[in-house]
């Protein structure tokens, strides 16, 4: 039961973050705190793709499957379980180019939205000043 637990676990948090790292900019848009977070679970995903690194996540859910007496899966999360689920094997590329574009268009929606706020802020002193003076 444990070793099953801290694989669900494992592919759970491996969900979320993904999830996070990809869509966490549009979160950013109503929680501006969350931007410094996403920006930076973006550049984890990014260097884990581009280096081909092994993740802390992908080496818990293998630890859970050798205590279950299974053999780690060959190649990483996106292999075994995002890749024939939303995008088909051998088009990662495509999914990749899907993935940064959603994050820049969450990134650009960010920072449109901060300059809007901004401006009516400044707005807002520059017509309290105005009202002031009558």
């Amino acid at each position: 039961m444990g070793y099953s637990l801290l694989i669900a676990a494992a592919v759970g948090a491996h969900f979320a973050f993904l999830a996070f790292g990809i869509f966490g900019g549009f979160l950013a848009w109503r929680w501006p705190w969350l931007i410094r977070l996403q920006v930076v679970a973006a550049l984890w995903l990014l260097i884990i793709v581009v280096a081909g690194l092994y993740c802390p996540l992908t080496w818990l859910e293998d630890r859970g499957r050798e205590g279950l007496g299974r053999a780690p899966l060959e190649g990483g999360f996106l292999d075994n379980h995002v890749a024939g689920v939303f995008y088909p094997h051998g088009y990662e590329w495509a999914a990749q180019l899907v993935v940064a574009v959603l994050i820049l268009i969450s990134w650009t929606g960010f920072a449109l939205l901060q300059r809007r706020d901004r401006l009516r802020k400044l707005d807002a002193r520059g017509d309290a000043a105005d009202h002031h003076l009558v």
